[in-house]
């Protein structure tokens, strides 16, 4: 059984992405802040990080930053999720070792699902 954390402070948006992953089977945790998301992460090292930017507190740049330097979590399979769409953002990301960056409003649930289990083969 995957176990999937996202941190994403939209309370609704993180609420579909539960819904919809725990009905594919997956084990999911959340964090509504950056920093709450490096707590969790303290405690345990998920399959796949779903990681927004814009966040409260710590930025998903800064997570990101933080999971790839750490010897626990830095080989985690990491999908940014984000509204950020530009070039810059996205090559940043991926080269801080993201595996996917998906843009928010381009991408239904379905598709990250995919991703996901992409990425879990």
């Amino acid at each position: 059984m995957a176990h999937i954390l996202i941190v994403e402070d939209d309370d609704f948006l993180r609420s579909l992405a539960v819904t919809k992953l725990e009905k594919e089977g997956f084990v999911v945790s959340t964090a509504a802040n950056g920093q709450a998301g490096l707590d969790i992460l303290a405690t345990m090292t998920p399959d796949v990080l779903i990681l927004d930017l814009m966040l409260p507190i710590i930025s998903g740049f800064d997570v990101l930053r933080s999971v790839k330097a750490h010897e626990a979590t830095k080989n985690m399979k990491v999908i940014v999720f984000s509204n950020l769409g530009e070039q810059g953002d996205i090559k940043t990301c991926l080269d801080l070792g993201a595996n996917d960056y998906l843009i928010k409003a381009n991408f239904t649930l379905d598709e990250l699902v995919e991703k996901i289990k992409g990425l879990l083969k």
